[in-house]
């Protein structure tokens, strides 16, 4: 057979990547984020139904910066003044709920932190990212069923992912 300039071939190679952690991820499969918010040890669920937000972010501010009142805010106690002083402070009205707008104003106010907000257990679904390039993290899960904010504390954990990149909190496509 002769040589022809305009034949084209093709080499396609799949690669599968690593998609959780083995059966773990099996038991998974359809629940819901509320349900899996409060299985997964990974994910502080939020007992507040009103300022959940504020809520969420004070539990993830005090887990980043290891303050020993941590353990307290995450089972919902002593939050009434630690909000209230942080809605004071930034000028947020959670009135009509947390959304963009709010995160914006938080983002301002908490500047030496780096908000992210997933939008359900997929890492790839970043409804927001603060612009800070700071190394302490603020990792929140919203819940659009339930218009609800929770604490995510590992976040390959509540991902059910082996590889997150950390410089776009994403899902890594590479190992």
């Amino acid at each position: 057979m002769k040589y022809s300039p305009d034949r084209l071939e093709v080499h396609l190679e799949h690669v599968r990547l690593p998609a959780g952690n083995g059966k773990a991820a099996e038991k998974t499969k359809g629940r819901s984020l509320d349900v899996m918010s409060a299985i997964k040890k990974s994910i502080v669920s939020v007992k507040a139904a009103i300022n959940c937000l504020a809520h969420a972010l004070i539990i993830a501010i005090a887990r980043v910066n290891c303050d020993p009142k941590y353990k307290s805010y995450r089972n919902g106690r002593g939050m009434k003044q630690p909000v209230e002083d942080l809605l004071k402070a930034s000028g947020v009205n959670l009135r009509n709920a947390g959304g963009f707008d709010e995160l914006q104003q938080f983002r301002k106010y908490l500047s030496d932190y780096k908000i992210i907000v997933y939008d359900g257990l997929n890492p790839s679904r970043v409804m927001f990212s603060g612009n800070s390039v700071s190394a302490k993290k603020l990792y929140l899960l919203y819940d659009e069923k339930n218009k609800h904010y929770n604490v995510i504390t590992n976040l390959k954990a509540a991902m059910a992912k082996k590889y997150i990149c950390n410089a776009c909190d994403t899902l890594r496509l590479y190992a």
